[in-house]
């Protein structure tokens, strides 16, 4: 159990619903104009279109979105936590809050009253392969102004996605106000994509407003234009630590001007989905329960190396016991 003198993270994110459905065949791909292994952004009618030809009593229904995947792995782990985000006033906002809660995390949620959760209608082929389409619904209408500044007295560190970047206003006013309470901000830029289409806003963002960078080798180009331990230093110029994620070849840490090197642990890769947001919830919890930037590292390798041997971006609930074993092994 965690006491409350151990810092807290509070998750800010897109509030989403993973629908998992396995296709008897990729006819109905084609029939969307889903790309195979892609990810497509779609609207509320055409969202609506592929849940109904594809839902079924097998069908999975889990909490999404990358930071929200974090905090849950956390909340799994032991953390103390909590997430902000906007959903609708349905089922799926339930299931979203509830499935929270379960875990000990606070849902600091707002609800819209005109607009259905998002939902991710992950669909998956016979031979494994992943297809998503989403739809973001209430997750992408949440607006500076709704920010629940009264909760953040109650937290450490604030984690935002990058995928929140298009709405700049909302951003901004999430780290301006964390920077106020004396939280650490902490940044996932989440996708090389999103990094290209609003780089200098991230950077600037950066610069002034972030303590923590997590990214990918993919996100740390696109952020500096250089090569992973290049790109490491560069963004270290601007923040106390930063991390950049090399998939199997483990990762870098840079923290207060030292470098930390950190292997990965032998996996048998099925989906790497949320391979990133476990690394964050491993690394979050070795560095709120005060651990050196070694033992963080190989914490986020181990919980890392465990979600891709499944699918989907998250652990079953009866993995997690076997996980906290190993990390007991980790920290001696």
């Amino acid at each position: 159990m965690t006491t409350k003198n151990i810092p807290t993270v509070l998750g800010v994110g897109n509030a989403l619903v993973d629908v998992i459905s396995v296709l008897e065949s990729d006819a109905l791909l084609e029939k969307f104009g889903l790309p195979r292994g892609s990810m497509t952004l779609v609207d509320a009618e055409r969202s609506k279109q592929i849940y109904e030809a594809t839902y079924s009593e097998k069908s999975e229904l889990t909490t999404g979105g990358s930071v929200a995947n974090t905090m849950r792995g956390m909340a799994n782990l032991g953390s103390a936590g909590g997430y902000m985000g906007k959903v609708g006033k349905d089922e799926l906002g339930e299931l979203f809050k509830n499935d929270f809660e379960k875990r000990g995390l606070t849902t600091h949620l707002v609800f819209s009253d005109t607009v259905d959760t998002g939902r991710v209608m992950a669909l998956v082929s016979q031979d494994s392969e992943r297809t998503m389409a989403t739809y973001l619904g209430a997750a992408a209408e949440m607006r500076a102004e709704e920010f629940q500044t009264d909760v953040l007295g109650n937290y450490n560190y604030m984690y935002v996605e990058g995928y929140l970047v298009f709405n700049h206003e909302l951003i901004k006013a999430g780290v301006e106000l964390a920077r106020e309470k004396d939280l650490k901000v902490a940044l996932d830029l989440s996708s090389f994509n999103v990094v290209e289409a609003n780089l200098d806003f991230l950077k600037a963002l950066v610069k002034t407003h972030v303590d923590i960078v997590f990214a990918n080798e993919e996100e740390a180009k696109s952020f500096t234009g250089l090569d992973p331990e290049a790109a490491l230093h560069e963004m270290a110029k601007d923040c106390e630590l930063v991390i950049v994620k090399l998939g199997k070849e483990g990762s870098l840490i840079k923290y207060k001007g030292e470098v930390t090197r950190v292997g990965s642990i032998p996996a048998k890769a099925l989906d790497t989905t949320g391979a990133g947001d476990a690394y964050a919830a491993g690394f979050f919890y070795g560095l709120t329960n005060g651990y050196d930037m070694a033992t963080c590292g190989k914490i986020a390798a181990l919980v890392s190396g465990k979600v891709v041997e499944v699918m989907g971006p998250n652990l079953p609930d009866s993995a997690w016991a076997e996980v906290k074993q190993e990390i007991a092994k980790i920290v001696g």
